[in-house]
């Protein structure tokens, strides 16, 4: 029978999370997204404290505080970087811009939040962020402005929905145009991810995001040699109106996983939806009326 001693040592070591300032929501999350047998969450009043703590010892998560704006909190990051290089750090702020959030991404920040903020969507990155190995060379941003960026996202999920997470944040839409072309888009990215780069994080995804004052284009190219959309068994967007399951049935002779409704639901969310002639490009359109548009700039 082992004694405690023993049991100490077949225990992970434990990690710690440093959050800044006490929103009750922000501390629920990371008490029910943390196991709390691996994880030690430790408050820290100010990003002035946070500084004067990592140099005590390193910090396998911060999140910062709504309180202080996008812009202070990646001047937080560059400072957290000169002392622990690999700190995985999620932003939270009131106040931000689509520079603030472009910034973030090129000092590989784990991810962005603006007010209002989804408990589920920040529960889901903190988990993300306590099981990912290797987080900080997943994204690199080739290009940016607010109105055109250019990324290079590698092949595995969870960069996905930090990607998506980001691209949300950039985005000025209208809430529900905001929300249909992130759903859009996160359908479109894992279904480059998983057929073109075959969810190998040896591979890479270019997405171009462009805003206009009358829409917004997605341009997601995979590693992949292309598909023809005629022939893509696999995707439901292709059953016979007679036989709506035929596609989840030609997956599971091929060992696919569940799936294959990512085009169709991309269609729904937004105007068009173009591949290239390869099949290994597409482009995603979403209109947006003068009017929502003119206010949005203003």
């Amino acid at each position: 029978m082992l004694d405690s001693a023993q049991r100490s040592d077949l225990l992970p070591p434990l990690k710690f999370a440093l959050v800044v300032g006490a929103d009750p929501q922000v501390l629920e999350v990371l008490r029910s997204a943390l196991k709390p047998e691996e994880w030690v969450v430790m408050p820290a009043r100010d990003n002035q404290t946070v500084l004067r703590l990592i140099e005590e010892k390193p910090y396998a998560l911060i999140v910062t505080a709504a309180k202080t704006t996008g812009k202070e909190d990646v001047e937080l990051l560059r400072k957290i970087r000169l002392v622990r290089p690999h700190t995985c750090l999620i932003i939270l702020t009131d106040e931000g811009t689509p520079l603030d959030v472009i910034d973030s991404m090129r000092e590989r920040a784990f991810s962005y939040f603006s007010r209002p903020i989804s408990a589920q969507s920040l529960t889901e990155i903190v988990r993300l962020a306590a099981r990912e190995p290797s987080w900080d060379d997943g994204i690199e941003v080739i290009s940016a402005t607010p109105e055109w960026i250019s990324v290079l996202a590698r092949c595995d999920k969870g960069t996905a929905d930090r990607l998506t997470q980001f691209f949300q944040e950039i985005s000025d839409l209208p809430h529900p145009e905001r929300e249909d072309v992130g759903t859009a888009f996160r359908e479109m990215l894992l279904n480059a991810i998983e057929h073109g780069g075959n969810f190998d994080p040896q591979q890479f995804v270019e997405i171009s995001y462009v805003r206009t004052t009358k829409m917004v284009i997605c341009r997601i190219k995979d590693p992949g040699q292309g598909f023809s959309l005629e022939e893509a068994h696999h995707s439901a967007v292709n059953n016979p109106v007679y036989d709506p399951i035929r596609h989840a049935l030609f997956r599971e002779a091929q060992g696919l996983r569940p799936g294959g409704y990512g085009i169709l639901i991309a269609k729904h969310f937004v105007d068009e939806l173009l591949f290239s002639e390869r099949g290994n490009e597409v482009l995603l359109v979403k209109y947006v009326a003068s009017g929502e548009a003119q206010q949005i700039r203003d």
